[in-house]
């Protein structure tokens, strides 16, 4: 199989989506891996780290969409990308597509065989392929609400840790999964005041098992976080629904009752935020102000640290890219429960729940295609 490896165009996306390792081993498996010039180096890995590794050098995005057979992104192909997307190419990435009605339907044009990142799930429900990510943009998410409680940027000029005789700033978290507890997890560690909610009491007792004491665990309803959000410095928004638009926790009128000058990260912003006014923003542009409060909507949180965050996620994706390339996109997902979980459309085809649901699409059986 010839596999094309792209150069992310999103703006200030350095990661890549496969590294010199991988490309070797693809090699060595008999694979054909072709890569777009310049593709690694704001992760760190120049084209010469690929070619001699076995790895082809394209000279740009057109001939590596035309020639591959399967593609490998780290963000979902964005407008200036969907002409060179053809029927039944295999395009492996995160997608996202129950936040974006356009993307979605310019995928069903296509004709693309669509495996999402994202929804790929272990029988455990995890989501082995969302996780390195998410571990990477709930840390982030603290380190960079503490930034901007700064006064310099409109924030509160709080000290997400405080000092002695000063108390530490409140951070709200709303979810405990994967984001929520890595986010809790630093600003833990920085001192804050931190308080999860979430709704399965299941994980608010393991919760309970592995936070330390400057962690406070609630149950999450609207009155409960209506009450914590209106004395929070920071609130995360950690909500994950799989492959389905995320709730809004947070509503434009609950703005009023926040203190002026907090911050809001919403992580959720991939899948459309948990939050009513969040908005998706660059990490050249990364905030904005509502009523008073500061929103952060960077959709690619990760992208700001593309050599960890890179090393993470090819950690993760590589096992699956190298099944899709052994033994072709049927039968991987005919032997695969987890990578079948993440097939999203197929030729013109929408087969996955929450995408279909989100906008009122037929909804195809995968075995169909299989």
């Amino acid at each position: 199989m010839l596999i094309g490896v792209l150069k992310e165009i999103k703006t200030n996306e350095n990661r890549i989506a496969l590294v010199p390792a991988g490309a070797e081993a693809l090699a060595a498996a008999g694979h054909d891996v072709l890569v777009e010039t310049g593709a690694g180096e704001g992760s760190g890995f120049p084209d010469d780290m690929y070619t001699a590794v076995g790895a082809r050098i394209a000279p740009d995005a057109a001939s590596t969409w035309a020639k591959a057979d399967m593609i490998m992104k780290v963000k979902e192909p964005i407008a200036k990308e969907w002409k060179h997307m053809r029927q039944g190419q295999c395009i492996f990435t995160y997608f996202h597509f129950a936040a974006d009605e356009k993307l979605t339907r310019a995928h069903i044009d296509s004709g693309a065989v669509c495996i999402a990142y994202e929804t790929v799930e272990l029988p455990s429900r995890e989501l082995p392929l969302l996780t390195p990510m998410s571990e990477v943009a709930g840390r982030m998410a603290v380190q960079e609400g503490a930034k901007y409680l700064e006064k310099l940027y409109g924030g509160r000029g709080v000290l997400l840790g405080g000092v002695p005789g000063v108390p530490p700033a409140k951070v709200v978290i709303l979810g405990g999964g994967i984001v929520g507890i890595n986010a809790a997890k630093m600003a833990a560690g920085m001192g804050a005041k931190v308080t999860v909610l979430d709704l399965s009491l299941e994980r608010l007792r393991y919760l309970s098992d592995v936070m330390p004491a400057n962690v406070t665990l609630i149950y999450s309803n609207r009155h409960n976080i209506l009450e914590q959000i209106s004395t929070a410095d920071l609130v995360v928004g950690a909500v994950l629904i799989p492959g389905a638009v995320a709730p809004k926790l947070i509503r434009r009128e609950d703005l009023k009752i926040m203190q002026p000058g907090s911050v809001i990260v919403d992580v959720a912003i991939d899948q459309g935020g948990c939050v009513e006014t969040i908005k998706a923003t660059t990490h050249e542009n990364p905030t904005y102000e509502v009523d008073g409060v500061i929103h952060y909507g960077v959709a690619n949180m990760p992208g700001g640290v593309p050599r960890t965050s890179t090393l993470a996620l090819t950690n993760a994706t590589f096992p699956y890219a190298m099944q899709l390339a052994n033994k072709g996109w049927k039968k991987a997902l005919r032997e695969s429960a987890p990578l079948q979980r993440g097939l999203n459309i197929v030729e013109g085809e929408v087969t996955y729940p929450g995408v279909a649901e989100a906008f009122g699409l037929p909804l195809a059986r995968v075995e169909t295609f299989l």
